[in-house]
């Protein structure tokens, strides 16, 4: 087996780690909350926010790590 195998492997056992982590986050966060878009307020469910922001940093760390390879 080869070190870079293992780097890989590494690396996604991490990110599965995260991920539980974070869906687990935002599942548990469960209360309604106000967020405040310029002039409306919306009121929502937090787990809604918390899942709408990792998924917009999961977007823009693809767009990143894409420009970087290229």
């Amino acid at each position: 087996m080869t070190v870079r195998g293992k780097d890989y492997r590494l690396r996604t056992l991490a990110l599965a780690v995260l991920g539980v982590l974070a869906v687990w986050f935002v599942a548990a966060n469960t209360a309604s909350v106000e967020i405040r878009l310029w002039i409306p307020t919306v009121s929502l469910p937090l787990w809604l926010v918390l899942a709408v922001t990792l998924l917009v940093g999961v977007a823009i760390g693809l767009l990143i790590a894409r420009r970087r390879a290229q």
